[in-house]
């Protein structure tokens, strides 16, 4: 199903985009050297909870998971990249961390992933992959607007990621959001210019180029849910919800400066 917002529906929109980013600088900012993921987890149960929102995630039983995923947050650390379920883990000196929140406030979803490195330790390869993404997240951004494909979105954030020098998994991608978390249309992360749906205002979509440091190929830990790189090496992801308007895009979860 492919939905398409109301414009009396872009301020809750807005609202609930900007309550994601907000959660998520929130906890970015505390999750300092010896942090528990569980402790994470809790900020954002409470967070959400506290602005009367919902969570997309406690209820959350996809076919590719073992659901429900039980928590209100996605932390994946290091060589985990997607779906990491949290655990009774402290964050160490280095350690690559991506944050992944999806909320409903007010029968409207906002998603929205970071990557950062917590501590001292700053290892330029970890850093090398979220600017990356970042850069890829960026350059789909740019190109989307109405009547845009969504394989010029793909090929942007595709061409980007490899000019980094990385290949790209094509199992998850970006989706549509709107009144539920996942919707078509599907947002490949690599792909050609020129093809598939063609964008029109009103579209909630969360666009999400993802990257592995030497391989494209995943495996799911022993949990169910988190999918990790099969060579362990190191990963990030970001990601961003976007609004399409009359005359092109508007980030929906983008931070306060």
């Amino acid at each position: 199903m492919i939905e398409i917002l109301e414009p009396s529906q872009l301020p809750r929109a807005r609202e609930v985009g900007a309550l994601v980013a907000e959660i998520l600088q929130s906890l970015k900012s505390r999750s300092a050297v010896g942090v528990n993921l569980l402790d994470i987890d809790r900020w954002a149960e409470s967070m959400i909870k506290e602005a009367g929102a919902l969570s997309c995630y406690v209820d959350y039983a996809p076919s590719f998971g073992r659901g429900p995923f039980g928590h209100y947050i996605c932390t994946s650390v290091n060589d985990a990249v997607l779906h990491g379920l949290p655990f009774d883990y402290a964050i160490a000196d280095g350690d690559l961390v991506s944050l992944d929140l999806a909320v409903s406030l007010g029968g409207v979803v906002a998603d929205s992933a970071i990557s950062f490195v917590v501590g001292d330790t700053q290892p330029a390869e970890s850093l090398a992959l979220i600017t990356a993404t970042e850069r890829a997240l960026a350059a789909g951004i740019a190109v989307a607007g109405p009547g845009v494909r969504i394989g010029d979105i793909s090929h942007a954030i595709g061409t980007t990621l490899a000019e980094a020098g990385y290949t790209v998994n094509t199992e998850f991608g970006g989706h549509g959001v709107g009144s539920t978390m996942h919707q078509d249309p599907h947002i490949s992360n690599t792909g050609r210019p020129g093809r598939g749906y063609k964008l029109r205002p009103g579209l909630l979509l969360a666009l999400e180029p993802w990257i592995m440091a030497d391989t494209d190929k995943l495996v799911t830990d022993a949990d169910g849910w988190t999918l990790r790189s099969a060579t362990g090496s190191r990963t990030a992801h970001s990601e961003h919800t976007i609004a399409v308007t009359s005359d092109g895009v508007e980030i929906m979860t983008l931070p306060e400066v």
